[in-house]
């Protein structure tokens, strides 16, 4: 894969920025809610937000 140029860099680490405070945000979310399924739903979107973050996050370590 070919070097990220600084733009492309700099939206990388602002979607990973978002994608953390999205987590953040969907896990607080979910451990307030009371209704089961909705706590289910926050918890599986947090982990997805996590997940995504991961995935942006080896691309700057790649591009290292």
């Amino acid at each position: 894969m070919p070097d990220l140029n600084q733009v492309e860099l700099q939206h990388l680490r602002h979607l990973i920025g978002a994608h953390e405070t999205t987590y953040q945000k969907l896990n607080t979310y979910a451990g307030q809610a009371v209704d089961p399924q909705i706590k289910q739903i926050f918890t599986k979107s947090a982990q997805d937000a996590l997940n995504t973050k991961q995935k942006l996050m080896s691309f700057l370590e790649n591009n290292n």
